[in-house]
């Protein structure tokens, strides 16, 4: 498939496209890669985070790349990276912090991140809270699912279920969904903020990070590694934890963060539009985790 997209790309010209995460890195290690130029093409990346490792690739092919939020509920689109004037400085370590957030709301859509009593949480890109949304296109209900329905339009706002900040500046970053929050002890987790830096570390290709149940904390982080193997050095569990573990002595996340069981994985399950499915994955590998910790 790569090379058929990487064919088309080349041959009709293409300038625009939007795709999940998987695919680009899909294009970028194709063969065929090498030989097309993608410095005309503008992608939008959409259901699932884009890591800021696979942004600086794409960018550094010249590719204009930048975060789309949606859901099948809104038809799909919310959100989008777009970068201001202000914003486009030339330098990709800068640029690559705004295209991966999640992005401003698109025009007719109303955005708030609220708390549990569906008051706004605070708008300093920290603070977190549910994405709740409204829009003239956004679906009314589930098909003969009346209490789903309701609870979709709870407060008289779409319910998302996504856990999310605002900056300052009123740009959206989903930090996990609610289902995959890790909860440790009172204080909750991001797993994606996990698999964001453990995606830092030397040879490691991708990265998926689940909850599993733990007697003492209520759950704790499994990360699920898959190795890349064109670097000489393969990560091991020690040079994880240690990479991980830096983060958390800089205060990013919390010491409890750490993952202590990391299993290595030949691929991640993914669903059947490419995006990892860690409903599959923890119903996999839990038990595995729970015995490998003893």
């Amino acid at each position: 498939m790569p090379d058929l997209l990487l064919k088309l790309i080349k041959n009709e010209g293409v300038t625009f496209a939007h795709c999940e995460p998987t695919i680009l890195l899909m294009l970028l290690d194709a063969p065929a890669s090498a030989d097309t130029d993608l410095s005309g093409l503008t992608m939008v990346i959409g259901g699932a985070a884009l890591p800021k490792t696979l942004a600086l690739r794409a960018m550094a092919r010249r590719i204009d790349i930048f975060t789309g939020y949606g859901m099948s509920e809104a038809g799909p689109v919310l959100t989008l990276a777009h970068l201001k004037a202000s914003m486009l400085s030339g330098v990709a370590d800068e640029e690559v912090n705004f295209r991966t957030l999640t992005g401003r709301p698109i025009p007719l859509v109303d955005i708030r991140v609220v708390d549990a009593d569906m008051k706004d949480v605070a708008h300093d890109g920290k603070t977190s809270g549910e994405i709740i949304v409204r829009a003239p296109w956004l679906t009314q209900g589930y098909y003969q699912n009346p209490t789903g329905s309701e609870d979709l339009w709870h407060g008289g706002y779409m319910h998302t279920n996504d856990i999310a900040n605002m900056s300052p500046h009123g740009y959206l970053q989903i930090t996990d969904r609610i289902k995959d929050v890790i909860k440790i002890g009172g204080e909750w987790i991001s797993s994606l903020e996990l698999e964001e830096i453990i995606m830092k570390a030397p040879g490691v290709k991708e990265a998926a990070v689940i909850g599993v149940k733990d007697e003492k904390w209520g759950e704790r982080p499994v990360a699920l590694v898959v190795r890349d193997y064109q670097v000489e050095e393969a990560p091991t569990e020690n040079t994880i934890k240690s990479h991980v573990g830096e983060f958390a002595d800089k205060g990013v996340i919390s010491k409890y963060g750490v993952p202590q069981t990391i299993l290595f994985v030949d691929q991640l399950e993914r669903t059947s539009v490419g995006k990892i499915d860690k409903k599959q994955l923890r119903a996999r590998y839990t038990q595995v985790a729970i015995f490998k910790r003893g």
